[in-house]
């Protein structure tokens, strides 16, 4: 064996190459001066920003973006409906009596009133509150419920 022959046990080592872009050493291409490299590097994340301005209705819950229903007082509706009729959202939507949102017709909820029911009125695809029901089912009038009510129950 001669010198030329001998190898050694561990390969060399090449010195770490500082980062500026190159292969993988220290900050390797992701920047580091200025605020990241200061002590008391404290950024907020930008969604915290987003979320603190979003409004916040009702507690500290996201429910500003749920779509509430249109409410619609049964004194519209009696003064709509003399004769009695069926009651649903294209109809009030022809009579006027509710507007599109964005182009949808919205969900609708009737609102108990001042005025007495004498008309027989048929409820289909509304939401109805306790007190109105009662005031329909005393008149003789009809409530169908909604799918999703069905589903519910």
């Amino acid at each position: 064996m001669q010198i030329h022959n001998l190898k050694r046990q561990h390969k060399n080592k090449k010195d770490r190459i500082v980062g500026r872009g190159g292969k993988h050493a220290k900050t390797s291409g992701r920047g580091g001066k200025g605020q990241t490299a200061r002590a008391g590097n404290k950024r907020r994340p930008e969604l915290r920003d987003i979320i603190k301005k979003l409004p916040k209705n009702r507690g500290y819950q996201f429910n500003s973006f749920a779509v509430k229903p249109v409410g619609v007082s049964l004194d519209k509706i009696i003064t709509a409906y003399v004769n009695g009729g069926e009651v649903n959202p294209t109809g009030l939507l022809e009579l006027k009596i509710i507007k599109k949102k964005k182009g949808w017709i919205p969900e609708i909820k009737i609102l108990n009133g001042k005025m007495d029911l004498n008309a027989k009125i048929q409820i289909s695809g509304c939401l109805v509150s306790d007190s109105a029901k009662e005031k329909i089912i005393k008149a003789g009038g009809k409530i169908d419920l909604k799918k999703d009510e069905v589903q519910k129950k």
